[in-house]
């Protein structure tokens, strides 16, 4: 059985932006605080999709999810 995850990590961000680890970081922070989080919640893959006008779709496949 797959299990697909819906969390994101700064290792995808990255692999999906460009960006340093710590910008990759600094970017979830970001969100978190958009979205009204704490810091210990997580953010997930379609938050990160409609922060940043991404398709989700597209994501996953990229990413393997």
């Amino acid at each position: 059985m797959k299990m697909n995850r819906i969390v994101i990590y700064p290792k995808d961000i990255q692999a999906i932006t460009g960006k340093s680890e710590s910008g990759a970081r600094r970017e979830l922070v970001r969100i978190r605080e958009k979205l009204g989080k704490a810091s210990h919640q997580y953010v997930t893959v379609e938050e990160f999709c409609q922060y940043c006008g991404l398709s989700l779709e597209s994501i996953r496949k990229l990413l393997n999810i």
